[in-house]
């Protein structure tokens, strides 16, 4: 599937996925996953941005949609980030969390280190395989906008888990987001009404 899919501007995607969204959690992974989540939202209380740590951004939304199963939680993580932490697919299968989608930019390089190649790119790993494989049966290559927007719709619409690929261009982001993780904890708490404001 990956072959039919077009290249696609992450930053873009990011903001079709962010206009459609109420009081949805997002975890966005380090770099520039969360990057583009600040330039595209940087107001939502509902937002978290992983700094410092590669590959947590899916075990974090998975807390959090256990925590709250009545809210949608959405976790934006690089191809590279979650190649560190491929296990977190097979807790998210078991767990079967009805309200996590699992959003993955691929773009085969590990950006936010100096571009080098994932595995992905070396080896040709198909991220949308690996899920299936795992037990995330609801996985897909989103082969365009169109497609990606349909995707992002059906997992607020119906139950999970969801995995949502795009292959995205190399662009780097406008903005980086504030490295005050104090701030972004307290806020995304305040977000997900575990603490007053």
């Amino acid at each position: 599937m990956l072959r039919n899919t077009r290249v696609m501007n992450r930053f873009d995607l990011t903001r079709r996925l962010v206009a459609k969204l109420k009081d949805e959690a997002v975890v966005g992974g380090i770099g520039f996953s969360n990057f583009d989540l600040w330039a595209s939202s940087a107001g939502r209380a509902e937002n978290f941005y992983m700094l410092g740590s590669m590959g947590l951004a899916v075990p974090i939304a998975l807390g959090v949609a256990i925590a709250q199963p009545r809210r949608k939680v959405f976790a934006l993580e690089g191809d590279g980030s979650l190649l560190m932490q491929l296990g977190c697919l097979a807790t998210v299968a078991a767990r079967a969390p009805r309200n996590l989608a699992i959003v993955v930019w691929d773009n085969g390089v590990y950006a936010i280190t100096g571009g080098q190649a994932t595995p992905a790119a070396q080896a040709g790993t198909d991220i949308v395989a690996v899920a299936r494989g795992a037990g995330i049966a609801q996985s897909a290559w989103a082969s365009d906008e169109a497609e990606f927007e349909a995707l992002a719709e059906q997992a607020l619409a119906g139950d999970g888990p969801w995995l949502i690929a795009a292959r995205i261009d190399a662009e780097r982001p406008a903005k980086q987001t504030p490295r005050d993780p104090v701030l972004h904890r307290q806020r995304f708490m305040q977000g997900m009404g575990v603490r007053e404001g």
